[in-house]
């Protein structure tokens, strides 16, 4: 954001915080005004800010020259790391934005966590619990209540200050059903309501919930929202409300500058960003462009485009490896890469079926093929990171092409001689649509020889690719659910909880893909939430992942390596099982080799 010295004044509020953001239509106009006014020492950085303006929703008028404002007011950092702007380039776009109630998008939401806005909790590098927004807490003695203590020195981008009151609205908003926020496997141990939260003052707020597990890594993944700019909004309103994509206000590191929907989104330094947490980023500026096509996504590495590739295929990794000025990041993640059946239709509602198509497709074969070495086969969803992860598990659906027509006859799909595909009694062929996202060609080639290894064993394919938006509304629409099968890549928490996808409770969220109702599943998926000693435990987690197994909601394939191109002017760029963006505060250029950006 600009910095005009002796333009600018930060606005005065004679109402005290916290308060609403007005309304009123002369409110609205002031505004607008004051926004534009308070850059003029700065004509074209005026008028730039005040053409974005135009056009945009009403709540963004009034919102976005508040930040101005503040920024413009602020004085920016002076040092030898501090400068320059850093591309990061993807295929996917951040569908939700910076939507914390959304959080249903892996990239948005690292861009939530990391840049723009704040957690109460982070991982520290040896993966423990270390303060963020709350520099300390404590339980209760009998496990029933967390109290966190906030700093007192964070502030909005718009200059307001953050308080345990937004902690509380946030928890309030994304517990209530009405909000359907993606992720409601994060409260069912809380309080319903106002019984769950208290706020003591203005920096100090209390949670009441059963004892569980791990209780604090939810707010490590759950990003504080603003309360005095959408606390107004209907709960039913928040997820498509425009402050997520239009005019997101943070008060993490990273300050939003500019969205172009499906090509890029802009953040500029917080020079506000507290010292206590490492002070302001080096970089000016920070971009994330949306490119589909991952053959250009490569071509835009290798001549200077982006700075950063994120996820490029294994192969590509090979020429990035082998690329002067270039290094590659391989860590490992918390994701895996699988088929979900949508067991709603008929055609995939028996188990045998399901169990069938994973048991006929060779998945270390894909693997071999796609990933180069750069992962792992799985077959349950708990990662090889996490301490229940069961290696032998998947013995029950190991490539069987044989035993996998005998479940197809079992279940009632014959195979008539001189036929190259099954039917059913009725004589309904077993046709089964699989999707996948535009420019993903991983996902692609694992649909396409899926299609080729299914054949074998009389069962039709069809691959079908959709943009990736598309896509999620089709998957994730709890009426709708317009797919047979679709490949997706799933990111686990460090907590990993499965209810989202499996619950029967949560069959008409977001996440509840597959569809199944297993009675025997929930017990395990409750039990394992409220069972806090890991010997105890333990054997809860074999059986759920053997449960998982035997159901077979999804095929899972493999859980990759983490992969990234990085040019090497970019420092210090630190990757983990935390993701990308854990150390972006810390990203500079040396200046020399800053350019022309």
């Amino acid at each position: 954001m600009p910095s005009c010295p002796g333009s600018a004044r930060k606005p005065e509020h004679p109402s005290p915080w916290p308060r609403s953001l007005p309304r009123g239509r002369s409110r609205h106009l002031l505004l607008v005004a004051l926004g534009i006014a308070l850059l003029s020492g700065c004509a074209e950085a005026g008028d730039q800010e005040s053409r974005a303006l135009q056009g945009m929703p009403e709540f963004c008028q009034e919102a976005l020259p508040r930040v101005q404002a503040h920024q413009a007011n602020l004085t920016q950092p002076v040092g030898d790391r501090f400068g320059g702007t850093v591309v990061a380039g993807a295929i996917g776009e951040m569908a939700d934005g910076i939507n914390a109630f959304s959080l249903a998008d892996y990239t948005g939401a690292q861009h939530q966590t990391f840049l723009n806005l704040m957690t109460l909790v982070r991982l520290d590098d040896s993966l423990e619990p270390a303060p963020y927004l709350a520099e300390r807490w404590e339980f209760s003695d009998d496990g029933t209540e967390l109290t966190f203590h906030l700093r007192d020195d964070v502030r909005w981008h718009d200059g307001e200050p953050t308080t345990a009151h937004d902690v509380a609205f946030t928890f309030l908003r994304a517990s209530d059903p009405e909000t359907a926020f993606p992720n409601a496997a994060f409260w069912t141990l809380y309080r319903e309501g106002r019984e769950g939260v208290e706020v003591l003052d203005d920096h100090t707020v209390r949670f009441r919930f059963e004892p569980h597990a791990e209780a604090l890594d939810v707010w490590r993944a759950m990003p504080i929202m603003p309360r005095h700019l959408l606390e107004d909004v209907a709960p039913a309103d928040l997820r498509t409300h425009p402050f997520g994509t239009r005019c997101p206000v943070g008060n993490g590191p990273f300050v939003f500058q500019e969205r172009r929907p499906g090509q890029s989104w802009t953040f500029v330094r917080n020079a506000d960003f507290p010292d206590g947490l490492g002070g302001p980023p080096y970089l000016d500026r920070y971009v994330f462009r949306v490119i589909p096509e991952q053959s250009t996504l490569l071509a835009e590495l290798l001549t200077g485009g982006v700075d950063i590739y994120l996820a490029p295929t294994p192969d590509q990794a090979l020429r990035i490896q082998a690329e002067e000025g270039l290094r590659l990041v391989d860590f490992d993640f918390r994701s895996y890469v699988f088929v979900a059946w949508n067991s709603r239709r008929p055609h995939l509602s028996d188990p045998r079926v399901r169990r069938a198509l994973t048991m006929g497709t060779n998945r270390q074969e894909i693997l071999d093929g796609l990933l180069l070495g750069f992962g792992t086969v799985a077959d349950a969803g708990v990662p090889p990171f996490h301490w229940a992860h069961d290696p032998d598990v998947g013995s029950q659906v190991a490539y069987d092409p044989e035993g996998a027509a005998a479940l197809l006859e079992e279940a009632g799909w014959r195979l008539e001689p001189g036929a190259s595909v099954r039917r059913d009694a009725q004589g309904n062929p077993l046709e089964i649509s699989i999707k996948y996202n535009t420019g993903n060609r991983q996902r692609q080639e694992i649909a396409e020889v899926m299609q080729a290894q299914l054949a074998r064993i009389g069962v039709a394919i069809r691959p079908e690719v959709l943009e990736w938006a598309t896509l999620v509304e089709q998957i994730n629409d709890p009426v709708r659910r317009d797919f047979d099968g679709v490949v997706l890549g799933w990111v686990t928490e460090m907590k990993v909880d499965d209810r989202d996808l499996f619950h029967s409770s949560r069959v008409d969220r977001p996440f509840h893909w597959s569809g199944i109702q297993d009675p025997g599943l929930d017990l395990l998926l409750d039990s394992l939430q409220v069972v806090t000693d890991r010997a105890a435990s333990r054997p809860l987690w074999e059986r759920y992942q053997e449960r998982v197994v035997e159901l077979q909601p999804f095929t899972h394939f493999f859980y990759p390596r983490r992969l990234a191109g990085v040019n090497e002017r970019v420092e210090g760029v630190r990757m983990d099982v935390r993701g990308e963006w854990v150390t972006v505060r810390e990203w500079w250029i040396p200046e020399a080799a800053r350019g022309g950006r």
